[in-house]
């Protein structure tokens, strides 16, 4: 039998829960962070820009005094914004319940992060690497934890050029996007088997919002048509979706009782591009491809400096020269 349509009313109670977001001062980022305010949890925003951050925090305290918002700046592009913004969150808090990969690029033109990793590979996978692995402990000793990582349709026509990882030789940005978003999968498939062997109560998780009208789309050809021109917005509103309705994937990977290490949900309508509900998805053969998840995860621990050294008995702190 079936699962019964899932809405936001079976968010259910997040009171005493933490939740961290990345990006979550806009698109369905915030959304999320809005929806888990209004059912109790506490909320860290954790972004790039400052001032959109405190602004974003300003709107999410009125619009759900229910929770609490608390801030930390994090900038995904640069290393050692990471390691700051690690250390900030074990000096404020002693728990996290519920990580929130969120925060990405999308085709944007040719550039590198700090640390000289091409950008969409740098921010949507290797960033979210790096935070995961220094906030794992906080993870671990939380009852019922999850990470959850954000991918997208685009995995579908990803492949991971480990020739050419940072898109030095040649660049294409959808290229370049769908190997970060395969990355995402890659990532949480390899993260689970490993929690799931090392016998810890955390599990990792995935979603993907569908096609979501919100700024991640400035790069895009179609940004007038899907995002800007009202009358065009009408017209391709069956193909593409507002940001409330993209963040219900996310939300039933983070707060659904019965989901497990591993799940993928995305939404319900055609090709999983727009949806009411959310439901599991079936990500490619290749993102199961356990030796390539083993090889990525090797490159990212060198390329990060960043080791999850789990072991049945518990876990030594991720490393970093």
């Amino acid at each position: 039998m079936s699962d019964p349509a899932w809405t936001t009313a079976d968010v259910g109670d997040q009171r005493g829960r933490i939740a961290l977001i990345t990006g979550a001062n806009s698109g369905i980022g915030f959304e999320t962070a809005k929806l888990l305010a209004e059912h109790g949890a506490t909320v860290v925003l954790a972004c790039r820009d400052e001032a959109k951050m405190s602004e974003a925090a300003k709107q999410l305290r009125s619009a759900a005094p229910r929770g609490e918002i608390a801030t930390l700046g994090l900038d995904l592009a640069s290393l050692a914004s990471i390691r700051a913004a690690a250390e900030a969150f074990h000096d404020r808090h002693a728990r996290l319940d519920l990580l929130i990969n969120n925060a990405g690029l999308m085709i944007p033109p040719y550039g590198k992060t700090a640390d000289g990793f091409e950008s969409q590979f740098g921010v949507n996978h290797l960033g979210h690497f790096a935070l995961t692995g220094l906030l794992l402990d906080r993870l671990l000793g939380t009852p019922g934890s999850r990470i959850v990582t954000i991918s997208s349709n685009a995995h579908r026509r990803g492949t991971i050029n480990f020739d050419d990882l940072q898109a030095e030789r040649r660049y294409h940005p959808m290229t370049a996007y769908a190997q970060s978003k395969l990355a995402n999968l890659l990532f949480t498939y390899e993260l689970q088997r490993r929690l799931a062997a090392a016998g810890t109560g955390t599990i990792a998780v995935a979603a993907h919002p569908g096609a979501v009208r919100t700024r991640l789309l400035r790069h895009s050809p179609w940004h007038f048509r899907f995002v800007v021109h009202p009358r065009a917005r009408m017209l391709f509103s069956w193909l593409i979706q507002d940001k409330d309705t993209g963040a219900l994937p996310t939300l039933r990977a983070a707060t659904h009782p019965r989901a497990r290490g591993g799940d993928y949900y995305g939404p319900d309508g055609w090709n999983e591009f727009t949806g009411r509900h959310p439901v599991p998805a079936r990500s490619t053969p290749r993102s199961h491809d356990a030796d390539l998840q083993r090889r990525l995860w090797q490159e990212s621990e060198r390329l990060t400096g960043i080791r999850y050294d789990l072991a049945t008995t518990g876990i030594d702190a991720p490393t970093a020269p």
